[in-house]
């Protein structure tokens, strides 16, 4: 019998060291708990989010351990990604927005159009598109299809009466990434430097990759199996981030 409850202990720790050792080194899961990245990611998703594609810092660990202050193995990011990284404002939420601005890079809103570094950011108005959410209640946008320099296409919401029609010009520091939520007039975001502004390399946590799983939940929890058929989002299961 004791024998027996040692080795039930000794399975259940090699379990949690082999699920720390995926979670902080290659694959972490993490929800969608706002509308700041709409339309692109809903709220109720459920993604897998790559650790090792920028390389690790303490916040590739639980709790963001003080063990270092550098990176390892860094690998620069691409302008267009959707990446999970810790807010400078407190080195400890969770936060996930589309890379906009690298080193050294302008970035300004103007008229509701996106500049980078003085140039234009091309766009296409999608014109089926009228509404998206934005926390509780419904929102009339304008959507574009945005192509960033390097090819990098996705969907921008702007609402059609924005607070965000024009903003200062942002310099991009060295070592920093300017970041930037898709539903552009509901998302905190670099714009707001006071609470989240440029953000360090080392707070990057990883590369937003896939949806494994969506659940709408302002139609029903996981718990009541019989509104599966309304609050699923089958659609969007194992589906690629852009």
């Amino acid at each position: 019998m004791k024998k027996k409850i040692i080795d039930n202990i000794k399975t259940i720790i090699y379990a949690l060291i082999i699920a720390l050792v995926i979670r902080s080194l290659l694959y972490q899961p993490f929800y969608i708990p706002s509308s700041s990245m709409e339309p692109n990611l809903l709220v109720g998703d459920r993604l897998f989010v790559s650790k090792y594609s920028y390389g690790y810092s303490r916040h590739s660990f639980p709790f963001s351990p003080k063990i270092s202050n550098e990176r390892f193995y860094y690998s620069s990011p691409s302008r267009g990604d959707v990446v999970v990284f810790k807010t400078p404002a407190d080195n400890r939420t969770d936060y996930i927005k589309r890379l906009i601005g690298l080193p050294n890079d302008k970035i300004q809103i103007i008229d509701s159009e996106l500049f980078l570094n003085g140039k234009k950011i091309v766009r296409n108005k999608i014109k089926h598109l009228h509404k998206i959410n934005c926390g509780d209640i419904e929102i009339q946008i304008n959507a574009y299809e945005e192509i960033l320099p390097n090819g990098v296409k996705y969907i921008a919401a702007y609402r059609k009466e924005g607070t965000m029609l024009n903003t200062d010009a942002f310099i991009v520091p060295e070592d920093h990434f300017f970041f930037m939520g898709d539903n552009r007039d509901c998302s905190k975001d670099s714009r707001f430097l006071s609470s989240v502004g440029y953000v360090s390399s080392l707070n990057l946590v990883g590369k937003a990759q896939m949806i494994f799983f969506s659940n709408n939940t302002h139609k029903g929890n996981l718990l009541k199996f019989w509104r599966w058929g309304n609050s699923m989002r089958f659609n969007r299961f194992f589906t690629k981030i852009k």
